[in-house]
């Protein structure tokens, strides 16, 4: 029976990818299936991946077109059949050897649709900084259950809200349940993602522990400069959202999010800007982005 299934997209990871297979390899958890999928890479990842699936029975993997983390994620999805979910950026590393275990037995013994722990970072060299860090859980308690609009509630006001996935175990018939997979096309899907996986469940437990490193690279979609399409992807999430629930909680995720998105879209070259502004505007977005982040867009010198 295979208790966890972790989904690991790849993409031109080559020079990380030893240490990411040799990380999960070694848990203590030995009932768990890895699902690589090799996004069109162009280096040697998809060597990296056969020499491992080659070493390891638990290795499947399968390849595609470059098409983007959602479609590599939801291809891992579609041949998942593990208990629990768990979705690894294939540069990051495990920090301890009993992370699954203990996280299996932890969202195990809480029943939870799933469960969420803290991270830290691998910061590359020429990597951009980041302005906000992995840990959440401090004014949590464990073994409680929280409901999602609670949760996202907190962290929005606390200014503590992070939307990725690869701090959290899944169950995967919830997973199933609420039929949510990733929207195709965009970066920034983690976004979208995971407030839909949370706003729907009443039974989140948190794991007051650091269990990731996440590697920070000059090359990565984190490392990399804002741009336009950075811009343009957060407005289908908030698109998106507001077509799923258009309520209260949504629209308070929306002024969080673009209220940043656009003050730090100032950065954009200056001809980018008319575009992704025009596109806000007539989504009805201002009130969400206001009137400070309006200025600093558009007036603000480029760091």
């Amino acid at each position: 029976m295979v208790k966890v299934s972790v989904i690991l997209p790849v993409y031109n990871v080559a020079p990380y990818l030893d240490e990411t297979f040799e990380s999960l390899l070694n848990q203590s958890l030995k009932e768990i299936e890895i699902i690589a999928v090799n996004d069109g890479s162009t280096d040697k990842s998809e060597d990296i991946i056969r020499k491992y699936a080659a070493q390891d029975s638990r290795i499947t993997s399968y390849s595609q077109k470059n098409q983007g983390q959602s479609a590599a994620r939801n291809l891992a999805l579609q041949h998942a059949t593990g208990e629990y979910i768990y979705m690894m950026d294939s540069d990051d590393v495990l920090a301890d050897k009993d992370a699954l275990q203990i996280c299996y037995e932890y969202a195990e013994r809480c029943k939870a649709d799933f469960i969420f722990f803290d991270g830290d970072t691998l910061q590359e060299e020429g990597a951009a900084q980041l302005s906000w860090d992995y840990h959440r859980t401090q004014d949590l308690k464990e073994m409680k259950a929280y409901s999602g609009e609670f949760l996202l509630n907190m962290m929005l006001d606390n200014s503590k809200h992070n939307c990725v996935v690869w701090l959290l175990l899944i169950n995967h018939n919830y997973l199933k349940r609420i039929g949510l997979d990733f929207y195709p096309g965009i970066i920034h899907e983690d976004e979208l993602f995971t407030t839909k996986l949370t706003l729907q469940s009443n039974n989140i437990f948190c794991l007051k522990r650091s269990f990731v490193k996440h590697r920070v690279r000059s090359a990565s979609t984190m490392g990399k400069h804002y741009s336009k399409r950075n811009i343009n992807c957060y407005l289908t999430v908030i698109d998106e959202l507001l077509k799923w629930q258009n309520s209260p909680i949504i629209q308070k995720f929306a002024k969080y999010t673009l209220s940043k998105v656009f003050y730090t879209g100032h950065q954009i070259p200056f001809k980018e800007k008319f575009s992704v502004f025009s596109r806000a505007m007539k989504s009805g977005y201002l009130k969400y982005i206001g009137w400070k982040s309006v200025f600093v867009f558009w007036l603000k010198q480029k760091d």
